[in-house]
């Protein structure tokens, strides 16, 4: 068995990435298209997540700097500017953090979350379970009953204004976008800073999402959305998935087995001086 290089992977992943000056995404329309080629992307590149991200792709890869006129920014207004437009997913998503999903990738990331059945209901069983907090609970039925809320006005349907709920509602909002119940849909001139996300719920927003996933299985879920994962940065370890889909290491086995059974992926590969086993695509 070959030993693949840390340069190998870095000269695949400045592809996948777009890190290559010539390759570099320099519109909204070139935004969409690189989610679409890649499946699923961060918004702004992670630490110690080898994922691609829009940031990354324009402005190159480099610290994103908190100087507001630096150009790379101009993927802040790209976002906003697509919140509902429907041409892509975005919300709190990977390890609760900014991503953006293809829209044909989005049914298999659905039929792994805990939306079984009927969106106004399910969510009942969470709470009575113990696994959604109040907050959560009270954040996502205003959504229900009132509608499309932008931050400000859904804290105070949710009764979650006073300085003590900040965190639980910062929580919560996080929390149900990790759940695929609620995303960003627009931004409202509200609050002190006038810039303040108007949410809705998904499968008001998605009407054909729940129907999209229901015939996949869980494991064919995984096994794609690790494909994807694979074929953006060529090789990884098992607990790198882990970390990043909130899989158990059951889980996670079966998937990469299931590609390493279709000849897509080779386990238990070594990459020289790093330590310990490798997963990687098999052309690498």
């Amino acid at each position: 068995m070959s030993t693949l290089t840390t340069e190998r992977i870095q000269e695949y992943r400045a592809d996948t990435h777009r890190t290559r000056p010539g390759q570099r995404v320099t519109s909204k329309e070139e935004a969409v298209a690189f989610v679409n080629e890649r499946g699923f992307i961060y918004f702004w590149p992670i630490k110690d997540v080898p994922l691609p991200s829009l940031w990354v792709a324009a402005a190159g890869d480099r610290p994103v700097p908190d100087e507001h006129d630096d150009p790379g920014h101009v993927t802040w207004g790209w976002k906003d500017e697509l919140l509902g437009a429907r041409l892509w997913y975005y919300a709190k998503l990977l390890r609760k953090r900014a991503t953006i999903i293809a829209l044909d990738v989005v049914p298999y990331f659905y039929a792994l979350s805990e939306n079984y059945g009927v969106p106004e209901e399910d969510y009942l069983l969470q709470y009575q379970e113990g696994r959604l907090t109040h907050e959560a609970k009270a954040v996502y039925e205003a959504l229900l009953t009132e509608g499309p809320l932008d931050t400000i006005a859904l804290r105070s349907a949710a009764h979650l204004t006073s300085q003590a709920s900040n965190s639980p509602f910062n929580r919560a909002l996080e929390t149900l976008q990790a759940d695929f119940r609620i995303l960003p849909i627009g931004v409202a001139a509200a609050g002190a800073w006038r810039y303040a996300f108007i949410y809705e719920c998904v499968h008001r927003h998605y009407p054909n999402l729940p129907e999209q996933a229901r015939p996949i299985r869980q494991a064919e879920a995984r096994r794609t959305l690790a494909e994807l994962y694979f074929r953006s940065v060529g090789a990884a370890q098992a607990r790198d998935l882990r970390k990043l889909f909130g899989w158990t290491s059951p889980e996670t086995a079966a998937a990469v087995e299931a590609l390493a059974a279709a000849g897509l992926v080779r386990s238990g590969q070594p990459i020289a001086g790093l330590p310990g086993e490798w997963i990687a695509l098999a052309k690498l």
